[in-house]
This record gives C-alpha cells, sequence and structure tokens, in this order.
C-alpha cells in the first residue's frame, strides 16, 4: 500500500507542475484572464467559493485589486497598452456600472443612457470605451465613450442592441435588433453610423471583435440553425465554422495580423480553442487548449482560462502548438513508476488468485 500511495503521489506532482496558472489565488477560487496587453499587463478577475467576482490587474506574481464602485463584485473585460482597464463594477446602489480604471486615478463611473446599469466591454488605445447601458425606457442600446461623453449608437428598429470591441480607429462591432427582433452583426463609425453585416444564411449573427484594418469577427447561425464562426474582411463574411468538422464554433479574438481565435463545442464535450492563421484551422488538442478562450494578442498568445480541478484558472497558451511530443527525464521517470506499479499489482493478482485455487501454502 505505502508503494502504492508513494507513485500515486509522484503522478499527482506530476501532473501539478504542468498546471501551474492563475493569479496567484487560494485553491477554492477561480480566475479569468480577460485581456493582456503588449506589456503583458494582465486583466482579469478572481472569484471566490461564494461567487463574489474581484476586478484585477496581474503581472509577473504581483495582482492589484481594482475596487468596485461602492459594491461588492467588479470584473474586467479590456485593458489596452497605456494600462487602462474597463468592465463592470457594482456601485453602492447594487447597480452594475461601466467603469475606467487608471493606476493612480483609481476607478471611474462611466455612467448610462439614461437607465440604472452600464457595463464596459472594449477599450481601445486611445482609452476609448464602447460597451452598453440602459436607456430610459428599460432596453439596453451600444455606446462609445470618448473620455467626456457617452454616445447612443442605436439599434436596426429593434429595442436592443450591444458592443464588444473597438479598434483603434474607433470602428465598434457588436450586436443590434432588427424590428423583428432578430439581432444582427453590426459595424458602426462616427462618419457612416451602424451597418449591417448579415448572417451566413441564418436569422442571428454578432460581431464580438474588430482589428486596426477593420476585420470582424464573430458567429453566426447558419441556414441549418447551427453557429459557426466568421471573419467578415470588409466586404464579405466568411465561413470559418464550415472549415471545422463537428460542433458549433464562435470567434471571440482577432489581432493585427488578422489571427482569429475561439471556442468549439461538441455535445457535451469540453470546449476546444481553435486558431485561424495564414489560411489554416488549427484546432488545439484539450491539453494545448482553454476552457474559455477570449482573446489573441499581435505577439500570438491566447488568453483564457483552464477548467482544471472543478475551478477555472486564468492561463495563455501560443496560437501555434507544436504536437510533437518531446521527451524529457521527467517522461522516463514517470513511465518507470508506471511499469513497476503494473508490475506490483499484476504480481498481486497472481497470488490472490494462486491462493483461491490452492490455499496459501503452509510453511513447515
Amino acid at each position: 500500500m505505502r508503494k502504492t500511495s508513494f507513485l500515486l503521489a509522484l503522478l499527482v506532482m506530476h501532473g501539478a507542475a504542468m498546471a501551474e496558472a492563475g493569479f496567484g489565488e487560494s485553491r477554492v477560487e477561480h480566475s479569468l484572464a480577460a485581456d493582456i496587453n503588449p506589456a503583458g499587463l494582465t486583466a482579469g478577475e478572481i472569484r471566490n467559493k461564494d461567487g463574489q467576482r474581484r476586478a484585477v490587474v496581474y503581472r509577473n506574481g504581483q495582482v492589484t485589486h481594482l475596487g468596485t464602485l461602492g459594491g461588492t463584485d467588479s470584473y474586467t473585460t479590456g485593458i489596452n497598452a497605456a494600462g487602462t482597464v474597463t468592465g463592470g463594477a457594482l456601485d453602492d446602489n447594487n447597480r452594475w456600472r461601466a467603469f475606467r480604471w487608471q493606476a493612480g486615478a483609481g476607478m471611474r463611473d462611466l455612467g448610462t443612457l439614461g437607465g440604472s446599469s452600464s457595463l464596459g466591454i472594449a477599450i481601445n488605445a486611445a482609452g476609448t470605451i464602447a460597451g452598453y447601458a440602459d436607456i430610459e425606457d428599460g432596453s439596453f442600446h451600444a455606446f462609445v465613450h470618448d473620455g467626456e461623453r457617452m454616445t447612443d449608437l442605436g439599434t436596426f428598429g429593434g429595442r436592443n442592441s450591444y458592443a464588444t470591441g473597438i479598434n483603434n480607429g474607433g470602428m465598434v462591432v457588436g450586436a443590434a435588433q432588427l424590428d423583428n427582433g432578430y439581432r444582427h452583426a453590426f459595424a458602426w463609425t462616427a462618419s457612416s453610423g451602424m451597418r449591417d453585416l448579415g448572417t451566413l444564411g441564418g436569422r442571428l449573427s454578432a460581431a464580438t471583435a474588430v482589428n486596426d484594418s477593420g476585420m470582424v469577427v464573430g458567429a453566426s447561425e447558419t441556414a441549418d440553425r447551427k453557429w459557426h464562426a466568421f471573419l467578415h474582411d470588409g466586404t464579405k463574411m466568411v465561413d470559418l465554422g464550415a472549415m471545422i468538422a463537428q460542433g458549433q464554433s464562435y470567434a471571440t479574438g482577432i489581432n493585427a495580423a488578422g489571427d482569429v481565435v475561439g471556442t468549439i463545442r461538441y455535445r457535451d464535450n469540453a470546449p476546444l480553442t481553435f486558431v485561424y492563421k495564414d489560411g489554416r484551422m488549427r484546432i488545439h488538442p484539450n491539453r494545448n487548449g482553454l476552457y474559455e478562450t477570449t482573446r489573441i494578442t499581435d505577439d500570438g498568445k491566447v488568453v483564457g482560462a483552464h477548467y482544471t480541478g472543478h475551478r477555472y484558472q486564468a492561463f495563455s497558451v501560443p496560437s501555434i502548438v507544436d504536437l510533437s511530443y518531446k521527451r524529457t527525464s521527467t517522461d522516463y521517470l514517470l513511465l518507470a513508476l508506471l511499469v513497476l506499479m503494473v508490475g506490483w499489482c499484476l504480481q498481486k493478482g497472481y497470488l490472490h488468485w494462486r491462493y483461491g485455487l490452492l490455499g496459501k501454502p503452509t510453511a513447515y
């Protein structure tokens, strides 16, 4: 029994060494990386066992808690190169409010469009923030906040809209309802307003991110009522999901080079990460993927979270994974331990079988 316990302990230690991640949170807490800037400063959240969320920024083992607007919870959604962060925080009336956070200045409430709540979703290099906010009648509209005021981006004739991304040229993307209630992906600029990006043949679509070239990604329903990731190149919507054999796909991020990341969901299986790069679709195996995929940086980091030990941990992986496996001395040691364990189990099984047939030998 002691030998078995020792071998199992070594196996667990080996697995733990491979799965280091997170923001240094306790073993009963969760973490999620929402975005990372070129300096390596990561914006994310830590969630305790009661579900309370705390907005944080993290770099080199140092965690900075961003606080709230007087309430109990907050979380981040985006960070720019200057380290300015946006997201949502509860105020002292327990209402979610979009915020802008800067080191030294703290957290600032961005207000609403006449209603009670708002959320910041994306931020560009100039510090312009896109998100959505309640209006007076209780519906919500996409907004862009330039640091001074919040602008209502409207809808396609329906009640609601929301913004999910903004590039450095000020183009905002998201989804807006038509007068029939279905929502379509949109791209908005100050000069041309809101443009409908269409669908992949279905009723619904939503944009999630945009790069500085104006390339937009998201997900759309197809004619057969499946969800496929898409890339809109400015003139047409390209079906990325058609390059994936099975499952529903959702694009969540795009970088300056046009590399796209997202998630594949197939039945009840764990989600898989995909990367569309140089015209090729790559699907990361579970050991190299993320349970939640949020962004891809310009230097090729895919940001999100692993799901291990019944908890989320903030994590990033490279966009190109070397699937060839190079054995190390640790692997050979582990293999030897497994062989010893199997041999020990076979020996015990054989003895139990002999005793069952012949009885235990008697010593003379």
